[in-house]
Formats: structure tokens, C-alpha cells, sequence
């Protein structure tokens, strides 16, 4: 009995081998196909292979997610910032950017019910003018004063996951 075992133990261990490799193959693929035409292809690449997603619906729903999740936090710190500066000019800037984030805030939660019924060029629209409300509040601290806070880094890094988004949403 034991000699019968044995071929199906080795063709366990093959199978289970093949499909641990095959993940890793088609992981890379996926940031391969996906990364190169992003804004920011590093910063796409550590974002993926951290992720641990390889399939492309799975991908979209996890970088919707952690923009809505990200542009809440931008929305609450420019709030935030808009009430507590003294500046004038910053606080006219934060109030701005405040709105804008709400903005982005409501399409991306448009693009996540667009995902989920299978409109996937909504959610190519909807994360483009998300991007855009994102640099209408970059492009406010153009000119000084300068903002010392996390708010443009936010912005940036927003902008870097809908990169992303765009590509993934052409590729579904």
C-alpha cells in the first residue's frame, strides 16, 4: 500500500508546487501588463506585489478601495487644516481642496458601484475627473505660501493608485 501512495504524495507535492509557481508567474504578468503604463510604475509595483492580488477584477477592487480609503483621509485633513490655520490664503486653499476631496470621495464610490455592475468605462471616467479634482487642489499651492503638511504628498500618492485604476479598468 505504501508503494501505491507514493506516486500520489510526489503528484500532491508536483501539483501543489506547479500552482505556487504559476501564481508567482502570473502575478508578475499582471504588474507587468499593468505597471508600465502608469504614472508612477515603481511605486505601482511595490503597490501590487504588496497587495498579494493577482487577478485584475481583484486589483480594481483593492486600488478603489484604498483610494476611497486614502481620499477620506485627505478630505478629513484638509477639513482639518482649513479650520486650524491662521493664514488666510491657506485656509481659503485648504477649504478648497476640502471640496474637492469630497469630490473625489463620490466618484470614487461611483466607480466602485460602476465595478461591481460591470460598467468598467465609468469607472474609467469617474477616476479621471477624480485625478483631475486631486490636481485642482495640487495646482493651489503653486504659488506661496508654501503647505508644510501632508496634504500634497496625499495628493500625489492618490494620484499615483489612480494611475493605476485607469489601467487596470482598460484591461477588465
Amino acid at each position: 500500500m505504501a508503494k501505491n501512495s507514493c506516486p500520489i504524495i510526489v503528484s500532491l507535492v508536483e501539483i501543489i508546487l506547479f500552482t505556487i509557481i504559476s501564481n508567482a508567474a502570473s502575478s508578475t504578468d499582471v504588474i507587468s501588463t499593468i505597471c508600465p503604463k502608469t504614472s508612477n510604475p515603481p511605486f505601482c509595483s511595490n503597490l501590487l506585489k504588496s497587495s498579494g492580488i493577482t487577478n485584475i477584477k481583484g486589483l480594481a477592487v483593492y486600488t478603489l478601495n484604498l483610494t476611497h480609503t486614502n481620499a477620506q483621509k485627505s478630505l478629513t485633513l484638509a477639513n482639518s487644516l482649513a479650520k486650524t490655520t491662521t493664514n488666510p490664503q491657506l485656509k481659503q486653499r485648504y477649504s478648497s481642496c476640502a471640496e474637492s476631496y469630497d469630490e473625489v470621495v463620490g466618484d470614487i464610490e461611483n466607480a466602485q458601484k460602476n465595478l461591481a455592475i460591470g460598467d468598467f468605462n465609468v469607472v474609467n471616467i469617474v477616476t479621471s475627473g477624480a485625478m483631475t479634482e486631486i490636481d485642482d487642489c495640487q495646482d493651489k499651492f503653486v504659488q506661496p505660501p508654501k503647505d508644510t503638511s501632508l496634504l500634497l504628498k496625499n495628493g500625489k500618492t492618490l494620484n499615483d493608485i489612480c494611475s493605476i485604476i485607469l489601467v487596470v479598468s482598460n484591461l477588465l
